[in-house]
């Protein structure tokens, strides 16, 4: 039986390579792809795929947090991260999220197929440029100067905090949530309270920096 894929990148020259390499390999299918992380979770409870190869910086919703919702919906999906970024923010938020292998895009496909079949076995894959970073910050515990936005914000506080720093007005976040816009205002005042944020710029800057906002790629 193949393994059934779902790729999510918010690039079409990427999803379309990534999957050609793929199904270079028999035992291995793409069901489909995703151009964004909400889509991507909507995918994968639909189709139910063995594994989500997740982008990690993405409009709309970001790969970590697509992550963290497919966890808790599709717990045996197995999702890889795959960015050109290699920070601690990004490796450490898509693990912390529930991802079981982290590679960089620059990678061969020799290694992506290694990375599936090893997550697939139920072990963590990590791409060796990247493997330091997590020795440093998890095995030795570095501790951080202060709590991450995964800790200190709910997870739709920090789904609001993506969207309103992607330039999203208040009416159109509300929209796409299905929530009034009096519950997207208390969200952002919440979030700015508890960053002790007081501005959009101020928001941006610290959405970027924890990896909550996509960058372009």
């Amino acid at each position: 039986m193949s393994t059934r894929i779902l790729i999510a990148d918010d690039h079409t020259i990427m999803r379309q390579g990534l999957r050609s390499l793929v199904e270079e390999a028999d035992d291995m299918e793409v069901v489909d792809e995703a151009s964004n992380g909400r889509d991507a979770v909507d995918l994968c409870c639909e189709l139910k795929p063995d594994m989500v190869i997740m982008d990690v910086g993405m409009e709309d919703l970001n790969g970590i947090e697509a992550t963290r919702k497919i966890m808790e919906e599709c717990p045996s999906t197995k999702v890889v991260g795959l960015s050109v970024h290699s920070d601690r923010q990004y490796v450490g938020g898509m693990l912390e999220a529930g991802a079981t292998g982290y590679l960089l895009k620059d990678c061969a496909f020799e290694e992506l197929e290694d990375a599936i079949r090893t997550v697939l076995a139920g072990r963590t894959y990590l791409s060796p440029s990247i493997a330091d970073i997590v020795v440093r910050n998890y095995v030795r515990q570095v501790p951080t100067k202060e709590p991450t936005a995964q800790a200190k914000l709910t997870p739709r506080e920090r789904e609001v905090l993506q969207l309103l720093t992607e330039g999203k007005a208040t009416k159109e976040v509300a929209r796409e949530l299905n929530v009034s816009v009096k519950t997207i205002e208390t969200h952002r005042r919440n979030v700015m309270h508890k960053l002790d944020l007081h501005s959009v710029a101020e928001l941006t800057k610290y959405a970027i920096r924890e990896g909550l906002t996509s960058l372009n790629e």
